[in-house]
């Protein structure tokens, strides 16, 4: 199992914009955490939830901390991942959600 968190993709970004993370038209990507990762560790995964269904995962390169939410002005960490990620050939049914929340892996394909 490999470590990480989920984040939900918003539909607004459209299929394209879940895409982009997968087929190598860019380098890398910023997740936003609320806080700082207490569990986290480069080379851990964001794994990726698109209209209810795991579609990838995108490794861990780097957390940068002292952003602040323009909304509420509360820390945020910038989390960095590499892209092109691993993108599962058949999505995994899974609930999209807010935020962030941890997750073990435990549905990832061997």
């Amino acid at each position: 199992m490999s470590f990480g968190i989920t984040k939900t993709i918003p539909a607004s970004r459209g299929q394209e914009g879940i895409d982009s993370l997968y087929d190598a038209s860019r380098s890398e990507f910023e997740f936003h955490m609320a806080g700082s990762p207490s569990k986290l560790k480069v080379g851990d995964f964001v794994y990726t939830i698109f209209k209810d269904e795991l579609i990838g995962r995108l490794p861990i390169t780097e957390f940068i901390g002292g952003a602040k939410n323009p909304k509420s002005g509360r820390p945020r960490t910038l989390i960095m991942v590499a892209c092109p990620g691993e993108r599962l050939s058949t999505p995994i049914p899974r609930k999209g959600h807010r935020g962030t929340r941890y997750y073990d892996g435990a549905d990832w394909p061997v």
